[in-house]
């Protein structure tokens, strides 16, 4: 029965086996195999096709006929557990809920005059989409730069060595979002 509900829902949703195989991180055979009901397939495995078709666990589980939509508020925290100050005049705000780790990350980034945020690699395919909300920074990310300023918008890998940096004498503040590469989670 989950098979056949996976198999309705992605084809109402004109998804192929390759696109959805990409955004839950299920192979396409395994997915071919559990909509045939060939394998039961572990609930983190249900998990994962149900946040890639971006639906209720439930909704594979029950055999809804319309699929739950998802709207999930992520309220500001007033204890500071989502505010991260660092030394460097750097301060990070987590924007989006901790059960979108390492699928889609977003921060509210505000960097004081000269300061730098130097980032190791990200898992491979992993990508940055920033947009400079006030001030100007600079980015570079392997060997590729570039100047931005208030409401630029840049999208880059961040598999390589990265940095943001606010290299003027005003603050500069940036949204940032990370997405990681779905293969490898």
């Amino acid at each position: 029965m989950i098979g056949k509900n996976i198999q309705r829902i992605r084809t109402a949703r004109k998804l192929t086996l390759n696109v959805l195989s990409e955004r839950s991180g299920v192979s396409k055979a395994m997915l071919s195999q559990i909509e045939s009901d060939k394998v039961n397939p572990t609930v983190a495995t249900v998990w994962k096709i149900a946040k890639g078709l971006n639906v209720e666990l439930n909704d594979l589980l029950e055999g809804v006929d319309e699929p739950t939509r998802v709207f999930s508020l992520n309220p500001a925290s007033d204890d500071g557990s989502k505010l991260e100050k660092r030394k460097d005049g750097i301060t990070i705000k987590i924007l989006s809920p901790l059960s979108s780790v390492e699928e889609l990350e977003m921060y509210l980034l505000t960097f004081d005059p000269d300061s730098t945020l130097q980032s190791e690699p990200h898992i491979e395919g992993s990508q940055e989409y920033l947009t400079v909300v006030k001030g100007s920074v600079d980015v570079r990310a392997g060997e590729n730069s570039a100047h931005l300023k208030t409401g630029d918008f840049l999208m880059y890998h961040a598999d390589i060595e990265h940095s943001i940096s606010n290299q003027s004498s005003k603050e500069a503040v940036v949204h940032m979002v990370v997405r990681f590469h779905s293969e490898n989670r």
